[in-house]
């Protein structure tokens, strides 16, 4: 006769979310299955050493620094971008008002080019 099975004492499985139709969002649930994993395995007490330091990692000061730098370089390009396009609006409205003097004036702007490089 065949031995009785055992019962599975496991947690039943759950059920999954469909796969994301983008590559991020697919991304992200792949991600969140992982950390999902290595929380139940550090839980568990079977987590791999490397687990373990990859989470002991994020929690050290330097880690939080690094971030926090990470943050303040992101926030001075998004400020060095910003002052880039207004610049560029500043010397287009000084180039429109150049142009609205020289067409009050009488002037065109050819002969204005003309009289510079003269």
């Amino acid at each position: 006769m065949n031995a009785p099975k055992k019962k599975d004492t496991t947690e039943p499985k759950k059920s999954l979310p469909p796969p994301s139709r983008t590559v991020e969002g697919r991304e992200n649930q792949l991600i969140q299955a992982a950390v999902d994993l290595a929380e139940k395995q550090l839980s568990n007490g079977t987590a791999s050493s490397q687990v373990i330091t990859h989470y002991l990692k994020l929690g050290s000061t330097k880690e939080r620094l690094e971030k926090e730098k990470l943050a303040r370089e992101n926030e001075l390009l998004r400020a060095k971008t910003e002052a880039l396009q207004s610049a560029k609006r500043i010397e287009d409205l000084y180039a429109n008002a150049l142009n609205a003097m020289r067409a009050y004036g009488g002037t065109k702007e050819e002969d204005s080019v003309d009289d510079v490089e003269d």
